[in-house]
């Protein structure tokens, strides 16, 4: 697993405007991801169906079963190791390609960790709300925080995880704007329970 949390024991409470915030958050950072990878294709000459394998983010797989919080805690856990993974690889470019002179390549690239922080932070107050964990410890292990060494793999590992990061702010879209309608039938099946149990007394 690839973060640790403690379990609060409030219910989903989550804000509807907090979560429209960080859908609109995702979306933006949606549209700078795609601008990135493709000023990155243009810069590498790579073209569009450059493949690349797998996952490099490890967390639980999705399920039908968890609840909000576990849903949040998920998506925050992958958000936090995307930004891992992007700030080493913009230090490897750096420090592998040279930093030369600012374009906007990295105007872009800066411009995306920057969304990515802010979709972080609203992604761990959804967290705290829904009684999730306060303190998640991330760990990067398994991450490959280090790359290649040969230089075009390394191109293509900076590539995978940008590719890594558009994919979690596409996911971080489907599950801010599912939260609504989870959190409504959370709340009836809590309120049954409620109800049967007064019945009962």
């Amino acid at each position: 697993m690839a973060a640790r949390r403690t379990r609060g024991m409030t219910g989903p409470d989550v804000s509807r405007s907090t979560v429209a915030r960080a859908a609109s958050i995702a979306e933006q950072l949606r549209y700078e991801c795609s601008i990135l990878l493709e000023l990155y294709r243009e810069k590498e000459s790579f073209t569009a169906d450059v493949l690349v394998d797998g996952r490099l983010v490890s967390v639980a797989p999705p399920s039908s079963q968890l609840d909000t919080r576990d849903k949040l805690w998920r998506l925050h856990s992958a958000l936090m190791q995307c930004r891992s993974l992007l700030e080493r690889a913009i230090a490897r470019e750096e420090e592998e390609l040279g930093g030369g002179k600012k374009g906007d390549y990295e105007t872009q690239r800066k411009m995306v960790k920057d969304r990515l922080s802010y979709l972080l932070i609203c992604t761990g107050e959804l967290l705290k709300t829904a009684g999730g964990a306060a303190l998640l410890t991330p760990s990067l292990e398994g991450l490959e925080l280090d790359g290649p060494t040969a230089l075009f793999e390394l191109k293509l590992w900076v590539y995978r995880i940008f590719k890594e990061v558009d994919y979690w702010t596409k996911t971080a879209i489907t599950t801010l704007e599912a939260l609504p309608s989870v959190i409504a039938k959370e709340r009836v099946r809590t309120s049954r329970v409620r109800t049967t149990r007064s019945t009962r007394r």
